[in-house]
């Protein structure tokens, strides 16, 4: 007798559910994904016992008929794709024909729906897998599905649900990051009979605030990019702005939430020299692309896509943030031409070989406010004339004072504005150091004996594969053997660096992102330090007019909210600000 049997149909479901339907979070997801596909503009949750003893997803949806209703709850039964090339090309939320018949199959199912032009709704309940007739309900418009003793007919599965309190966060974020995704829809979620929220149609900004928060809301950045088979949008946190976790960072792929690690990464990079140390960023990105150039069949819960040309993915999300953040704080005024070093804030740059190089400044105080603090002077020659504008035509206002030779205090149209003196020229000598060095050619060091470096067959084809990017980057890397590599020159500036580990990185870079970062970093991480050491330090004295000058400064620069750590450089007290610290007006 043979040793190999069908399976039942009702333990093929089950066997299903363990991949679609784990909590009650992910059946509240798959749900509200069918109400979106139907059209809904309103949907309504209800839950009960964190969605174990019931969840209930109500809508104003297209409804559906009762000849099809038996097929909504059967295993691979669509409506969204039919062939092949829909798959490879589909837009809607849901598209495998599996959430209804697996959810079935672990709970107490029913489903009431009425499709406009039917005088009457229709049910159907499904039974731990067990399918009852269709039959006529009472139901004004739209579809409503009942899950209730979510696993109960699988002990095993239901030991392993978390405290009530638990898994009702976690549906609660599953139904704010689908709220998230349409702010045009509106939505209300009710726990144990108590509302929890009630989201009208709004803008995406408003809709972020309700979510994520009205201090991210405030101060969030606006992204949007275009390529000719995509588009990136949406809202992004201000550098001030960060977490401690990554709860607050909502990526969406054509309208459907996702975890990528190639975009994650993007965006970490965008942020690398705004970020403080172990920080995370927060955002709500929407990007569109055509589907043909994204599998979304990756995993049955469908939160995971790859990209077809993921390299090309990643550096079109790098730079689309990148811009947005970088924008200067005067707004409409471009930031000065790379490479340009103010007076009062150059540093020494011997010249090399033909190729830029930086070293450590030197007498930087001496000449740190040269120039700039002349022609200041000659247009603000009193306190007076300089605070009189009160901040017109300029983000950051008009020096009124220094506090201990650390804080510059203006006032700009808002109210008082305090600067972190150190931290603000910190942010401006990098960025001009940057700007300098990228418009140069990177100087490549020769090596006086060769570095053979052991290395992977993949390590090996990418280096031969990218000899030439490597080469624009400053390395001389050839192949001298299937398991070996042969180093024959590095980058100037990184030269003392460990070379294997700096390779290793720049190939690995190369081969997950298209691209390298490694080297990027290890040569800002230089730059930073040069600029910190640049820097104007604390407890000097600035006059009136070498104030102003670095307000100016700040304004013009990309980045200037924050300095290369991440800190802040500046805070903003408006005169309500100010009133609520004395009470006035109580």
């Amino acid at each position: 007798m043979g040793k190999i049997a069908a399976l039942p149909e009702l333990l093929v479901n089950q066997i299903a559910a363990g991949e679609v339907v784990e909590r009650p979070s992910s059946v509240l997801k798959e749900l509200l994904e069918n109400s979106l596909d139907a059209g809904a503009r309103s949907i309504s949750v209800d839950l009960a016992e964190g969605g174990v003893r019931r969840l209930r997803v109500a809508d104003d949806g297209g409804g559906i008929s009762p000849e099809d209703l038996p097929l909504a709850v059967a295993r691979f039964a669509t409506s969204k794709i039919a062939t092949l090339a829909d798959l490879e090309r589909a837009v809607s939320l849901g598209f495998r024909g599996e959430a209804l018949a697996s959810i079935g199959s672990v709970s107490r199912l029913a489903i009431v729906s009425r499709e406009a032009a039917q005088k009457n709704a229709w049910k159907i309940a499904v039974d731990g897998g067990t399918m009852t007739p269709v039959e006529p309900a009472a139901l004004a418009a739209g579809t409503t599905v009942d899950v209730e003793e979510l696993f109960y007919n699988t002990p095993a599965r239901r030991k392993f649900l978390k405290s009530e309190a638990t898994e009702y966060g976690r549906s609660e974020e599953a139904f704010s990051r689908i709220a998230l995704s349409r702010p045009d829809v509106a939505f209300a979620l009710t726990h144990n009979g108590r509302r929890s929220a009630h989201l009208p149609p709004e803008d995406p900004r408003a809709r972020a605030a309700r979510i994520i928060g009205d201090d991210f809301a405030a101060g969030a950045v606006e992204v949007s990019a275009e390529g000719a088979k995509l588009r990136l949008s949406g809202l992004v946190a201000a550098p001030g702005f960060t977490r401690a976790s990554r709860d607050a960072q909502y990526l969406y792929v054509n309208g459907r939430f996702v975890r990528d690690k190639v975009v994650a990464h993007a965006i970490r990079e965008a942020y690398a020299d705004v970020l403080h140390h172990d920080r995370h960023p927060a955002y709500v990105l929407f990007l569109e692309i055509d589907p043909a150039l994204v599998d979304v069949n990756v995993h049955p819960a469908k939160s995971e896509v790859r990209f077809r040309d993921s390299g090309s993915m990643h550096g079109f999300v790098f730079h689309a943030l990148t811009r947005a953040l970088s924008r200067p704080l005067a707004g409409e005024t471009a930031p000065p031409p790379a490479g340009a070093l103010p007076a009062w804030a150059s540093v020494q740059r011997p010249a090399m070989q033909g190729s830029f190089s930086v070293s450590q400044p030197a007498s930087a105080y001496e000449s740190l406010f040269a120039g700039a603090v002349t022609a200041e002077r000659d247009a603000r020659p009193s306190l007076t004339s300089a605070i009189a504008p009160a901040g017109e035509g300029a983000r950051l206002g008009f020096a009124l004072a220094q506090v201990h030779g650390v804080f510059v205090l203006a006032q700009n149209a808002e109210g008082l504005v305090i600067v972190d003196m150190h931290a603000a020229h910190e942010r401006i000598v990098y960025e001009k150091l940057k700007g300098a060095l990228d418009a140069s050619v990177l100087a490549s060091q020769p090596l006086l004996v060769p570095i053979p470096l052991p290395a992977t067959a993949e390590e090996v084809e990418q280096a031969q594969s990218s000899r030439e990017a490597l080469s624009s980057l400053g390395f001389d890397v050839a192949a001298a053997g299937p398991r070996e590599l042969v180093v024959r020159a590095v980058p100037a500036l990184l030269s003392d660096l460990d070379t294997a580990a700096l390779l290793r990185s720049v190939l690995a870079d190369m081969r997950e992102y298209g691209a390298s970062r490694a080297l990027v970093e290890q040569r800002n991480e230089l730059l930073s330090t040069m600029a910190c050491h640049a820097a104007v330090r604390a407890n000097r004295m600035l006059t009136i007019p070498e104030m102003n000058a670095l307000l100016r400064e700040m304004e013009e620069t990309e980045r200037a909210g924050s300095c290369n750590h991440g800190r802040p450089t500046w805070v903003q007290f408006s005169m309500a600000d100010l009133d609520r610290l004395f009470m006035r007006g109580r």
